[in-house]
């Protein structure tokens, strides 16, 4: 099964006064669709622009794996467990927030900034509630190299398609994937930026095998294979 939901139908949050522009994909703060909590372990994929100057003060986070990707501009990370760090456009930012952490993401730059943010339960949050919280960064990660996410039993593959090029979805339970840029058709659906897709059923080779995204332009994709 396939479900396609449209960027232009995402719930707008943010605080624009703030200059915090957010897309929300699922339920989230004062949104609350029943039939939109999550999709497998996926509780948020959010889309966020920060004007330079703006950002979110410091807030709490715990039983979650929060995964990042910059679009455009720099996002600077800081938390209470020491981590600080830089994440720019092709890097991938990952905070296990494990029992409890606090953090602050801010547009500390000049220019925009841009990216989604995904957040995922852990598949066994029990064994999280005494466990220090990580942080990494991986710098300008190559297309196609799958980001294994064990304590979610979830892997990211990050996808650029030429134009005219074909890009196989992983065979999996669950795939979900967000358009970050790009003109895309999936099974004959057309695709843009912020569009999703939910698919279920594609669980081995041959149930996957004809299910493929072409890019009618160069492309940007985040895809998660899921449980």
């Amino acid at each position: 099964m396939m479900e396609v939901r449209r960027g232009a139908d995402r719930y707008r949050g943010g605080d624009e006064a703030a200059g915090i522009d957010t897309r929300h994909a699922f339920s989230f703060g004062n949104f609350y669709d029943p039939d939109n909590l999550r999709f497998g372990p996926v509780l948020a994929v959010n889309e966020e622009r920060l004007a330079p100057g703006a950002g979110f003060d410091e807030h709490p986070h715990s039983h979650t794996e929060i995964v990042t990707w910059v679009v455009e501009g720099e996002l600077t990370h800081k938390d209470t467990a020491g981590h600080t760090g830089t994440v720019r456009p092709g890097d991938l930012q990952h905070l296990s927030a494990a029992g409890g952490v606090r953090h602050i993401e801010r547009n500390e730059g000049t220019e925009p900034l841009r990216f989604v943010q995904m957040w995922l339960a852990p598949a066994d949050a029990a064994a999280q509630a005494g466990a220090d919280p990580s942080y990494g960064i991986v710098r300008r990660i190559a297309d196609a190299t799958p980001y294994e996410l064990p304590a979610a039993a979830a892997v990211l593959h990050i996808r650029r398609p030429g134009a005219g090029e074909r890009i196989a979805l992983p065979a999996a339970p669950r795939v979900y994937v967000h358009v970050v840029r790009g003109d895309l058709r999936l099974d004959g659906t057309e695709l843009g930026p912020g569009d999703s897709v939910r698919i279920t059923g594609t669980g081995s080779p041959e149930e996957s095998k004809d299910l493929a995204i072409l890019a009618g332009s160069p492309g940007e994709l985040l895809i998660w294979e899921l449980p």
